[in-house]
């Protein structure tokens, strides 16, 4: 998390960058992530130039050959605003389109990329001011990267791509990712959940990186992340990047479409929040999820692919909107009998209704299951969140992060890795447990509402004659003192 000085730092490129011209936030973080691109091959260039200079020998795969050297980001800083602006957008920006994928997964989507920085003096200014930003250390780099982000959300566009951070983190720590793991994101926007997974496996395993094929593993194959849109591709790309992953498999999939229908039991753990847009034309979408669940919306489609993608011992954190755990369609019944009856169903969390405030006010949940193709649920926790550590309303301010009543967090995740002692608890409480039979009864109802009891309080009033009598004297008292007020204006 950045503060102070630097974040000064940040808000002021944004605000050159609304003062230039680029009204829209998500072709800003575009073009910001293209010059930070531009950056990242001069001082990898330069590594190598270093590295040759001391071993004096020849440059080990060199990004620029020697007629290129204007356009490395060390020398063009330094060029006039027009001569800058000339040489990144006529070659530099070309440059970086073309070149090969192998660089990094971020590369791969640059062929569609547009050039948008309107004028020469906004470039020169851009390119200033990220020149002073402090890019070599990774955490430094992924916490400023997050915090432009977070502007998807604060400047009122997009952000549908942003899901809270805090409740990410959540998730990632209820599944607790594994260095062996095969992590997905079907829908995965600016990479949130992957870049999340990513620190806690490097904050809970360290011992990835002693170890070369452990390492390996966790540069290019334990996260994949899809999206059909160009831009979230490229940003989920330098997210990722920028946190100290290579070579993710971001890839351009639109996941529920029959022609993306070929990744099956491959991943291990899904973490997810994707997008509820209604319905889907059903022709377009894969008939193995069809065959699973006939619908068009989307939520339920979603949570077919996720039971289609896990291996077998597979594990899933996704967020769904309310209407999944009761709706009463038969689509609704099936997928839930699905996850009920042939997979193992652990926990429902009912999120605050203003998470995603100011943008959507729609009721979520949080389903977590293991795919098992052979049943295995028995008690199903339920856990009623009612406090996330921000205002509930279109401001989210932060509240006190160690009061329970206004952060239930760490309450979530305690009482998840302790799921034994939970079933002593009451229904009154605020988690429980409830068997599987009695879902079974309710025609796999799993709104939390359907198990939970409120326990009413007793409310004793006065009686009608005590409190007319009341009325009257406050009356006269009102009479009396418009009487005196009257005297005294004369």
């Amino acid at each position: 998390m950045i503060t102070g000085e630097l974040k000064n730092r940040v808000d002021l490129i944004w605000e050159t960058i609304w003062s230039g011209g680029i009204s829209n936030p998500l072709t800003a973080i575009e073009q910001i992530s293209y010059l930070l691109f531009i950056k990242r091959l001069d001082d990898l260039h330069t590594a190598r130039e270093k590295k040759a200079n001391l071993l004096e020998q020849e440059i080990e795969n060199p990004i620029f050959n020697s007629s290129q050297n204007k356009l490395r980001w060390s020398r063009f800083k330094d060029f006039s605003g027009s001569e800058m602006f000339d040489v990144v957008s006529r070659e530099v920006f070309p440059f970086i389109k073309e070149m090969s994928a192998d660089t990094s997964s971020f590369s791969r989507y640059m062929k569609d990329a547009v050039f948008n920085i309107p004028s020469a003096a906004l470039l020169e200014k851009l390119v200033d001011q990220l020149q002073d930003l402090p890019m070599e250390d990774r955490d430094t780099k992924g916490d400023l990267y997050e915090y432009l982000l977070s502007q998807l959300s604060a400047a009122g566009k997009n952000g549908q791509f942003r899901t809270p951070r805090h409740i990410i983190k959540m998730m990632v720590e209820l599944m607790k990712p594994r260095p062996d793991d095969l992590i997905c994101d079907p829908a995965c926007g600016t990479a949130g959940f992957l870049v999340a997974a990513g620190e806690y496996l490097r904050k809970n395993h360290k011992e990835i990186f002693y170890d070369e094929a452990q390492t390996k593993h966790f540069n290019e194959k334990l996260f994949s992340g899809f999206d059909f849109d160009p831009s979230m591709l490229r940003i989920s790309s330098m997210n990722m990047m920028l946190h100290g992953v290579e070579n993710p498999n971001i890839a351009a999939h639109d996941s529920l479409a029959d022609l993306n229908s070929d990744v099956e039991n491959h991943f291990s753990l899904i973490l997810a929040n994707p997008p509820f847009k209604g319905s889907l034309d059903e022709s377009g979408v894969a008939k193995n999820l069809i065959s699973m669940v006939k619908t068009k919306k989307t939520e339920l489609l979603f949570l077919a692919l996720m039971l289609r993608t896990l291996k077998l011992g597979g594990r899933c954190a996704v967020i769904i909107p309310d209407g999944v755990l009761f709706g009463s369609s038969k689509a609704h019944k099936t997928i839930r009998k699905e996850l009920i009856e042939n997979h193992k169903l652990e926990a429902v969390i009912s999120l605050p209704s203003g998470v995603f405030k100011p943008y959507a006010g729609v009721s979520t949940g949080i389903l977590i299951f293991t795919k098992t193709d052979s049943g295995g649920t028995s008690d199903v926790w339920f856990y009623d969140m009612q406090a996330d550590g921000f205002s509930l309303d279109d401001k989210r301010n932060s509240l006190d992060l160690s009061k329970h009543s206004e952060n239930n967090l760490p309450d979530v995740i305690k009482r998840f890795e302790n799921l034994s002692a939970e079933k002593g608890r009451k229904r009154t409480d605020q988690s429980f447990m409830v068997p599987l039979s009695e879902i079974q009864e309710n025609d796999y109802d799993l709104s939390i509402n359907r198990y939970k009891e409120i326990v009413y309080e007793e409310v004793k009033y006065d009686a009608p004659k005590v409190i007319l009598k009341e009325l009257m004297q406050m009356e006269k008292e009102i009479q009396q003192e418009l009487l005196e007020l009257d005297g005294m204006l004369g």
